[in-house]
């Protein structure tokens, strides 16, 4: 099972979109994932251990695991870019 952080400033409302779609894209693809939110400034205590973060705020930091910048999900633009990138690094 791949588990993935979904980050952003209240891990509340946009978070739970990209983490929906995220859970999607992954059933579609028969990916099992286990997907759960947190604000950016958590992301120091809870990057143990997982496969990949999606952020929606830009993050320079590195956390030692794949960064992907979820924004398409919420703009709509490059979304299928965004897409394969997470694909690539759920595959692995």
């Amino acid at each position: 099972m791949k588990k993935v952080i979904v980050a952003c400033g209240g891990a509340v409302a946009t978070s739970t979109v990209v983490a929906n779609r995220i859970r999607e894209i992954a059933k579609r693809e028969g990916i099992q994932v286990e997907v759960s939110q947190c604000k950016v400034n958590e992301l120091d205590s809870k990057k143990d251990y997982v496969d990949l973060i999606v952020t929606i705020a830009k993050v320079k930091k590195d956390y030692g695991v794949p960064v992907v910048h979820g924004v398409a999900f919420i703009s709509g633009i490059n979304v299928d870019a965004t897409e394969e990138k997470i694909l690539d690094i759920l595959r692995k």
